[in-house]
C-alpha cells in the first residue's frame, strides 16, 4: 500500500506540471531548475534515511514519511514563481526520497524471508498507484484546479496511511534481517570489503540511468505531447499514465522474468527495448505514435531499478538501499536540468533522445555485471 501510495502521490503531481508552469511562468530551462528540487530534497535525505531505518527500523521510518509526503504535495499549487516552487519541491522531494529508501529497506527484508526475486512485485504496486494517479489526474486536468486537485491528493495520502500505518507498526522487522545469506555477503553493521562496495557503485549507476528515464517521462512527458504534439491535456496527462501501465505489466511479471532469464538477461533485455521505446516516444511525428513509444519504454524500464537497488540491498541492507537510491536519483537530479537546457537549445523531443542513451548504457552495465548477478 506505501509503494501504491508512493506512486500514486507523485503520479498526481507530475500530471499538473503543465498547469504549475503556466501558473508560474516559468520556461523550460526555469522549469528544469525548480523541478530539481524534487531530486535534490530526495537525494539530500536519502543516506539519512538509511541511518534511521537502522536505528528506529524501516517500517516506522516508512509511516512518518507517509504522513510527510501528503502534507508536501499540496504545496506546490500554492506558489507562484519559478523560486518558489523550487523550494517548496525541495520538502516534497526530502519526504519522497526518504520513502523510497525506507519502504525499498522494509521490501528487501521480505525479499529475503521468502527466497524469491519479489522484488518487482512492490515496485509494481508503485506503478500502479503511478498509473491510477496519472489517469484521474488527466481526468480532472481540463475542469479542476492543480491547488484543489493536490489537495485532494494530500487528503487521500494521509488516509492511507492513518489506515495502513499501524498494521505496518505491529510487524517491525526483526534486526537480524539482514544477516548474509551466503560467505560474500555482508551484514549492515560490517564494513563492506572492495570488491563489494564496487558492486553496490554498480547497481547504483543502473539505477541512476533508468531512474533519470522514469524522472524524464514523468516530468516532461506530458509537456512533450501537449506542446509539441498538439495533444489536448487530459490526452497528455493520459501518456504518463499508459507508460505507468506498460511498467506495472512488466514488473507483475517480473519475478517470473528474473526467474527464468536471470539478472542479467532481465537488465540487457529491458535496456535495449527502453531504448528502442524512448527513440519513437521522443522522435514519432504523431500522438498515438509517441505514446506507443512510451508504452515501449515502460515495459524495458519496468524491472532494472528493482533489480539494482534489490541486490544492493542484499549486499548492504537499508545502506545499500540508500546508496544504490541515492546514486539512482541522481539521475533525476541530473535529468531535469538537463533536458530543459537541451529544450532550450535544440527541441524537446532531441532533449528526450538522452533516455534511450542512458538506457543503453543501463543495459551495457548490466552485460558487465553478468559476474556480481550470478546470472
Amino acid at each position: 500500500m506505501f509503494f501504491a501510495l508512493d506512486g500514486f502521490l507523485f503520479a498526481g503531481w507530475v500530471v499538473r506540471i503543465p498547469a504549475i508552469k503556466q501558473q508560474t511562468g516559468a520556461s523550460a530551462s526555469t522549469l528544469g531548475l525548480a523541478l530539481l528540487g524534487v531530486s535534490a530534497g530526495a537525494v539530500i535525505t536519502m543516506m539519512l534515511t538509511g541511518r534511521l531505518c537502522r536505528r528506529y527500523g524501516s517500517h516506522a521510518v516508512t509511516v512518518a514519511c507517509g504522513v510527510l509526503l501528503p502534507l508536501s504535495i499540496a504545496l506546490p499549487a500554492q506558489t507562484h514563481s519559478a523560486l518558489s516552487l523550487g523550494l517548496v519541491l525541495l520538502v516534497f522531494g526530502a519526504a519522497y526520497g526518504g520513502m523510497n529508501v525506507a519502504m525499498n529497506s522494509a521490501a528487501v527484508d521480505l525479499v529475503a524471508q521468502l527466497r524469491r526475486p519479489v522484488m518487482p512485485s512492490f515496485h509494481a504496486a508503485f506503478s500502479l498507484g503511478g498509473m491510477v494517479g496519472a489517469g484521474l489526474g488527466g481526468l480532472v486536468a481540463g475542469g479542476l484546479a492543480a491547488s484543489t486537485h493536490l489537495f485532494l491528493l494530500a487528503a487521500i495520502g494521509l488516509l492511507v496511511t492513518a489506515f495502513a500505518g499501524p498494521a505496518l507498526l505491529r510487524h517491525r522487522p526483526a534486526r537480524t534481517a539482514y544477516k548474509p545469506r551466503t560467505p560474500r555477503q555482508q551484514g549492515p553493521r560490517q564494513k563492506l570489503d572492495p570488491r563489494a562496495r564496487r558492486i553496490v557503485l554498480l547497481f547504483g549507476v543502473i539505477a541512476l540511468c533508468t531512474a533519470y528515464g522514469e524522472g524524464a517521462l514523468a516530468d516532461w512527458g506530458a509537456l512533450h505531447l501537449e506542446q509539441d504534439l498538439g495533444a489536448h491535456p487530459g490526452l497528455a496527462a493520459a501518456g504518463y499514465a499508459l507508460f505507468a501501465l506498460t511498467m506495472t505489466v512488466g514488473r507483475l511479471t517480473g519475478t517470473l522474468l528474473l526467474e527464468r532469464l536471470g539478472q542479467t538477461r532481465t537488465l540487457v533485455l529491458g535496456g535495449a527495448v527502453a531504448a528502442a521505446g524512448m527513440l519513437l516516444g521522443s522522435l514519432a511525428p504523431t500522438v498515438w505514435l509517441a505514446l506507443a513509444g512510451f508504452a515501449v519504454t515502460g515495459l524495458g524500464l519496468a524491472n532494472i531499478f528493482p533489480v539494482a537497488v534489490g541486490r544492493a540491498g542484499e549486499l548492504a541492507g537499508p545502506s545499500g538501499v540508500a546508496a544504490a537510491s541515492t546514486l539512482g536519483y541522481g539521475g533525476m537530479l541530473l535529468g531535469p536540468p538537463a533536458i530543459g537546457f537541451l529544450a532550450d537549445w535544440f527541441s524537446l523531443p532531441v532533449a528526450l533522445t538522452t533516455v534511450a542513451l542512458l538506457a543503453v548504457a543501463a543495459a551495457a552495465l548490466g552485460y558487465g555485471a553478468r559476474n556480481a548477478t550470478h546470472a
